[in-house]
């Protein structure tokens, strides 16, 4: 059995892509004030959130428990709307070699958009379940966001 996979969701949402992808891009700050599933998150290293060495700590509820990470930008395609992040830190070493979070946002013809998280990770061992809690939190939190991109 491989410990290495990748795991997808792609949620229809009513802002545009370019909205998604500025939030993401230029106020990463701001997305802990729109979801109740992110208790807080400060920079933790650098003085630019959007900086590829900048590192933010993140504290967030997975899978009904408060977790901690720290976040990296590994790259940004501002032509494809896609930002990787490098997620590591205790919660996330204890149980994975690598975990990445891929953001990417695409338009859709009639309007609205696609946000599309791709999850690659590496698990430590078999007994280690794949990280469908991540998913389930990032669904949750791009349909929050959203509600708000539509406000602004």
């Amino acid at each position: 059995m491989t410990l290495s996979g990748k795991i997808i969701t792609e949620i229809g949402v009513h802002a545009t892509a370019e909205k998604w992808f500025n939030l993401f891009a230029t106020q990463l700050h701001h997305v802990q004030n729109l979801t109740d599933t992110i208790h807080g998150s400060r920079l933790h290293h650098g003085k630019d959130w959007h900086h590829n060495d900048s590192i933010k700590h993140w504290t967030y509820v997975i899978d009904g428990k408060v977790t901690t990470c720290h976040e990296s930008i590994e790259s940004v395609d501002e032509e494809k709307k896609t930002i990787t992040y490098k997620v590591f830190g205790e919660d996330i070493e204890h149980r994975f070699k690598g975990f990445k979070a891929i953001f990417e946002a695409i338009d859709k013809e009639n309007g609205g958009a696609i946000v599309k998280w791709t999850i690659e990770y590496e698990r430590l061992g078999e007994e280690v379940d794949p990280p469908y809690g991540y998913l389930e939190y990032l669904h949750k939190s791009t349909r929050d966001i959203d509600g708000h991109l539509l406000k602004a």
